[in-house]
């Protein structure tokens, strides 16, 4: 029997990692590394962290998260905002990220952070912004010299909960020549519609600027809707919750409601974070998570990490996961970059080069390298 090298599974972990991957949904304040906040606390003198031994504080991060309650799983946000109130924690924090990106085979990334929940001890939203700005740009020139070739934009987020988003969204068009490449609003969906927002999402639709919405995660259909009807999302932050709208009949033959057939037919790109959706009861299982049932359905699926110190993850993790749940192999993964690629929210001819140039060539060299081995250890 001949095995084809693209769907070959479970695909080897090193042949995952050193995979060319695009990232769209990433927190900032959900990455550091545990032994970070615990130095950061350290200094700035926080006192609240429930351990100060970086393994047992990365459990206690994971284990609190996995609750089954978005709200429960934002509370745990409370330790990573607090250590990091100072330029220097927060450039640090920015480094870092990129640095551990670019080791994780990340090519490109969309990385997001809320500028008003770090303003406690005098920044400004702009300082804020540059800050990380900067670390993020130390963070890509380090990972160049470890030989990883990174972009990474930000996404400016504000707190649904808030009200501080015309303010937010007025600062990604500030920024977005000098690093910021879209705006976002995050936080509890129930109670909080996006359309409390409205004022920002038609400023941003203005002056031509690009944004995703947290929406179908830990809320329904409505809050989908909301978001792409009323406030004109590119993008839908997990979108988990629009299998709701698909219907199965008696023979088991999947049948689209008005919703989701407009978010497919329109090719509106769902940022899913399977670890992270298991965590906040949005899905049961990584086998069970909706991205099966939405990539066999031709929806524009991406792959993503959420909070990779909450979820205990890295893309190399997530995409290892699936490929066991599901028996994705290298073709898929390729497909799922790809949509993310397409979904980018820089200058198309960037797109179309970063997949030409990078991700089909990438995936053709390690499609090879599956298909030797295979050869190997049949003699």
């Amino acid at each position: 029997m001949v095995i084809n090298a693209g769907t070959y599974a479970p695909v080897p972990e090193d042949i995952i990692v050193r995979a060319p991957k695009v990232l769209l949904h990433d927190h900032l304040d959900g990455g550091l590394r545990p032994s970070t906040i615990i130095e950061l606390a350290e200094d700035s003198g926080y006192d609240d962290l429930p351990s100060t031994d970086a393994d047992e504080l990365a459990r206690w991060f994971s284990e609190a998260a996995y609750s089954g309650s978005l709200e429960r799983y934002l509370e745990t946000f409370k330790h990573t905002v607090g250590v990091t109130q100072t330029p220097e924690a927060l450039r640090r924090v920015a480094r870092e990220c990129a640095e551990d990106l670019g080791a994780d085979g990340v090519i490109y990334a969309e990385v997001r952070f809320a500028p008003e929940l770090h303003l406690q001890r005098g920044m400004t939203a702009r300082d804020v912004i540059e800050e990380v700005l900067a670390g993020v740009a130390e963070g890509c020139e380090q990972s160049a010299d470890d030989g990883h070739t990174l972009r990474v934009g930000l996404l400016l987020t504000a707190m649904r909960t808030a009200t501080h988003s015309r303010e937010i969204a007025e600062l990604a068009v500030e920024y977005r020549d000098a690093g910021v490449v879209g705006f976002d609003i995050a936080g509890a969906e129930a109670g909080f519609p996006p359309t409390r927002h409205l004022d920002a999402f038609e400023y941003l639709q203005r002056e031509n600027a690009h944004f995703t919405i947290h929406a179908g995660e830990a809320f329904g259909l409505p809050s989908i809707w909301e978001a792409i009807q009323w406030c004109g999302a590119d993008r839908l932050g997990h979108g988990v919750r629009i299998v709701d709208d698909i219907e199965f009949d008696t023979e088991g033959v999947p049948h689209l409601g008005r919703l989701a057939s407009y978010v497919r037919d329109r090719r509106i790109p769902l940022e899913m974070c399977p670890s992270s959706n298991v965590q906040t009861g949005a899905a049961e299982t990584i086998a069970r998570h909706p991205i099966g049932l939405l990539k066999d359905l031709g929806f524009r699926v991406t792959v993503n990490t959420d909070n990779r110190l909450m979820s205990g993850t890295s893309m190399s993790r997530e995409m290892a996961l699936l490929s066991d749940a599901f028996g994705y192999g290298l073709d898929d993964f390729q497909w799922f970059t790809v949509n993310a690629m397409k979904s980018a929210f820089i200058p198309f001819d960037e797109r179309l080069r970063t997949i030409n140039e990078v991700i089909k060539p990438g995936y053709a060299e390690l499609r090879a390298e599956i298909a030797d081995r295979l050869d190997r250890a049949k003699d």
